[in-house]
């Protein structure tokens, strides 16, 4: 018999349709078994099953591209400390020696340290299936059930690594201890004044007016001891950057003139400007960013592991999988992380509006 919970085919006089055993078993052949994880899919005797898979897409960026991630060192370990050196001297002239009186005291220089701790985190997730669920899934021919298992988690991990590089882990800012990201550190000069609105909106006199102010801002808040490497604004301003920048002059691109006068001033011919929605306060979510910015925001800092630097102690691993029954089968995937630090907070500069 079919399936209670199907529809009954009637006659044109409303009565149920009997089927004979040979009619019942052609039935059942062309469709698929009912399964909560919906590879059934009601289908003719003129249906193909296309063998390639419309897969569902998320944004995907790759984190190390925007900070320093450092993969493998302090494996199963809970905190990462990292020690800062401090120079402890007098003013250069206080070592000038007076030759011409006794016992002359040395002026002296030392060296202090302090420590910064980041929590590691360990995340674990588990799948299973049955035989019936591999069976069933088989029967639609173009799709394996463990392999779609296994991207789905090894997805989760990759999108998780890449939420908490740019603006930390979601409900773990505020408990069980600190895990920001690039875009939410303590201790960075927040500036709402050199950026008013969307650099693809200024007009030739601001937009240059912007680019005299920027690098002198970093400058003097770092006290000139680094320059900027890179450059990270809200996509939505990125994607705008195409347009010229004069009207007048109509040889370059807003960003190509950015970019080419970033790398004059620093002297870094690898200069980046980077575009990133995480950057916009829309898709970061409410309280996320900086208080100091309703709309979005943009970060100019160094790409240095002594100042920025993100850890993964453990990299998503997963274990063989296993069974005490030989029909419920699982496996574990698991790894290690911490959120960003900024080590030198003084080398980063938020800006925005």
């Amino acid at each position: 018999m079919l399936e209670t919970n199907q529809a009954v085919a009637k006659d044109d006089k409303g009565n149920p349709i009997i089927l004979n055993a040979r009619e019942q078993k052609a039935a059942m052949r062309n469709q698929k078994i009912v399964n909560a994880l919906g590879f059934e899919v009601p289908i003719t005797t003129l249906t193909t099953i296309v063998k390639k898979i419309s897969q569902q897409k998320f944004y995907e960026i790759a984190p190390a591209d925007y900070l320093p991630i450092r993969v493998g060192e302090g494996t199963w370990s809970s905190n990462l400390t990292t020690y800062r050196s401090y120079d402890i001297a007098d003013v250069f002239e206080s070592g000038i020696m007076n030759s011409g009186s006794s016992n002359t005291r040395l002026s002296v220089s030392d060296a202090a340290i302090d420590a910064l701790n980041i929590r590691v985190f360990n995340w674990a997730k588990q799948h299973g299936w049955s035989i019936f669920e591999l069976e069933q899934a088989a029967k639609s021919g173009n799709w394996d059930l463990v392999t779609a298992k296994e991207k789905t988690r090894k997805r989760n991990w990759d999108l998780g690594i890449q939420r908490v590089a740019f603006v930390g882990a979601r409900g773990q800012n505020l408990s069980n201890g600190a895990c920001f990201g690039l875009l939410n550190q303590a201790g960075v000069t927040t500036n709402t004044t050199l950026i008013t609105a969307a650099l693809n909106s200024l007009s030739p006199t601001n937009l240059s007016s912007f680019q005299q102010a920027i690098i002198q801002a970093y400058r003097v808040n770092c006290n000139y001891t680094a320059f900027p490497t890179h450059f990270v604004i809200p996509e939505s301003d990125y994607n705008g950057l195409v347009a010229q920048a004069s009207p007048t002059y109509p040889m370059k691109s807003i960003l190509q003139l950015l970019e080419d006068g970033f790398k004059v001033i620093t002297r870094n011919n690898n200069f980046k400007i980077l575009p990133l929605v995480y950057a916009s306060v829309a898709n970061a979510g409410s309280g996320v960013l900086p208080s100091a910015f309703a709309t979005q925001m943009y970060a100019l800092y160094n790409y240095d592991e002594e100042s920025i630097r993100m850890d993964i102690p453990l990299d998503y691993t997963n274990t063989l999988a296993n069974s005490v029954d030989n029909f419920m089968f699982q496996n574990v995937g698991y790894g290690q992380f911490t959120g960003a630090l900024a080590y030198r907070p003084a080398e980063m500069l938020y800006l925005g509006f």
